[in-house]
């Protein structure tokens, strides 16, 4: 990370007070505040969301935003402090509730609230709301994570990733948010920063104002781009559906940034300043806890999910930390140097320390960019994409060294970032197509981004001619998978169109089962 002179400032630059950080978490219950009655009609338009599940507690999300593509960022709200009260049942009518309380919606967080609920009990569904004044919230499902030490046998989770808005409508959120899973991970691109023009307004029976038409560099833009993307209803009701694990890629700050450097020139000390209040949208729209809270540019994102004995997923951020990409993409070129990083120094130590004390049946890795090598030369050369692990292989070997040493039978990988579809094994070594397999990666295609696919394009040669790539498919969708202290069973869901409605079905493309205790994919449909 660049050390800045002017990092200290970032905090009152982006105009955030700690009082607005403490009070929007719920804490402390007592705190007296000058929160008002008065709120406007149908606030909760942005929908109410959970996450980070642990054995006690779950954080719960929503923003106040009567309007919520207003163009000064704040939705339509009063420059004031609103109460904001929430209930806790274990049953959806509201019957018995066993939680309430109170959080502060504070105008400089864009009037959002993070209430981490706490004293519920482990490895159990509830059902939540909110209430600002008189008017009341949609009811949101989450659950608890089971206790460290106890058994489960089932666990049901999906994946998403990349949902460029304007270039479709969310269906394979419709379909996900029917699945109900019991934990949706979102690995990246929740937000596309570019601006919407005619050229790539590609989701039909929809428009939008000329405030959208620029490229998102403002805390203004930034909130007005998460209104946008959160005013779809099967986004809404995917949240609402269970508690989300929400990492980031590039997009919710700009196209292939790499911790202080912006891939179009802007000098460090400028896009720093773009970081902290992009950060701090992302903090302001996803149900995280205060760990997260954003401090300027910076902001802890990696951190660790337990699921009782049967999974240990340690959640990774491959952008704030990662080196500027290298030049020479060739098979022996710069990307192989060992001090290159995509962790950084200190999550790398903190992920190794994860993987010496994981005992779980199941070690996951929840990230952003591809990890298995990918050949992209057809012919007798290599060349490789520095924006993916290929691009700092020495950091990848240490990973795949730790997990070795430490004898982490099932390991598994969640990506997303390509829009694809795709499904590898990952080897020890990759140039040898009959070396060890240690492991499997599950690629999960995009949302919204690239429009709608179809099931092969140009670039399926160059995946499947890579021997360890199992599925290649260029559709939009999810994966649903379903994990048993047995078996990992990972179905790929896709579907066929999504630009002009939301109306296409969904179908399962292919179907991976790993064995526990025997790396790699076996295909089943």
């Amino acid at each position: 990370m660049i050390d800045l002179p002017s990092r200290r400032t970032f905090l009152g630059l982006t105009g955030v007070s700690a009082a607005a950080l403490v009070l929007g978490t719920g804490a402390p219950a007592n705190a007296q505040t000058p929160g008002g009655d008065n709120v406007p009609a149908d606030p909760f338009q942005l929908g109410v969301a959970s996450g980070d599940p642990e054995p006690t507690s779950v954080v719960l999300w929503t923003r106040l935003a009567p309007q919520p593509l207003a163009e000064d960022g704040h939705g339509g709200m009063p420059r004031r402090d609103i109460d904001v009260y929430y209930e806790v049942a274990e049953d959806e009518r509201f019957s018995r509730v066993v939680r309430r309380g109170r959080a502060v919606a504070s105008p400089e967080l864009a009037h959002s609230v993070h209430p981490e609920v706490d004293g519920l009990r482990p490895g159990r569904e509830y059902f939540y709301r909110f209430r600002a004044g008189g008017e009341i919230s949609p009811v949101g499902r989450t659950r608890t994570a089971p206790a460290a030490r106890d058994r489960v046998d089932r666990l049901t989770f999906a994946l998403a990733s990349c949902q460029a808005w304007y270039h479709g409508h969310f269906t394979a959120h419709r379909h996900l948010a029917a699945d109900q899973p019991d934990l949706v991970f979102f690995l990246g691109d929740y937000i596309y920063e570019y601006a919407i023009t005619a050229s790539n307004l590609w989701r039909q029976g929809v428009q939008v104002g000329g405030a959208h038409a620029v490229e998102v560099k403002t805390l203004e833009q930034y909130r007005l781009r998460y209104a946008l993307t959160k005013t779809d209803p099967h986004l809404k009701a995917a949240h609402a559906t269970a508690p989300w694990v929400s990492t980031w890629d590039d997009h919710e700050v700009q196209n292939n940034y790499a911790d202080a450097h912006s891939e179009y020139g802007v000098s460090p000390e400028d896009f720093e300043r773009q970081r902290a209040v992009a950060y701090r949208a992302y903090y302001e729209h996803l149900p995280l806890r205060r760990t997260s809270l954003p401090q300027g540019p910076d902001m802890r994102l990696y951190r660790r999910l337990g699921w009782g004995r049967l999974a240990d997923v340690n959640v990774l951020d491959t952008r704030q930390y990662r080196d500027a990409p290298p030049t020479d993409s060739t098979a022996g070129g710069e990307h192989t140097n060992p001090a290159r990083s995509i962790l950084g120094t200190e999550q790398e130590r903190w992920l190794t320390n994860n993987l010496r004390r994981s005992d779980a049946t199941w070690t996951m890795l929840a990230q952003q960019v591809v990890m298995a090598q990918i050949d992209r030369d057809t012919g007798p050369g290599t060349t490789f994409s520095m924006d993916m692990w290929d691009g700092f292989t020495a950091n990848r070997d240490r990973v795949f060294d730790a997990v070795r040493r430490y004898g982490v039978e099932n390991f598994v990988v969640l990506s997303g970032d390509i829009h694809r579809s795709v499904a590898a094994d990952l080897k020890a070594d990759f140039t040898d197509p009959d070396s060890a397999t240690i492991g499997s990666e599950l690629v999960v295609s995009s949302v919204g981004s690239d429009g709608d696919g179809a099931p092969t394009d140009s670039y399926a040669p160059i995946w499947l001619g890579n021997p360890h790539v199992k599925l290649y498919d260029a559709r939009r969708g999810y994966v649903h998978c379903t994990l048993t202290p047995e078996r990992l069973t990972a179905d790929f869901k896709v579907v066929d169109h999504i630009q002009r409605d939301d109306q296409a079905p969904v179908s399962t493309v292919a179907r991976f089962v790993t064995e526990a205790g025997r790396p790699g994919l076996n295909r089943e449909a």
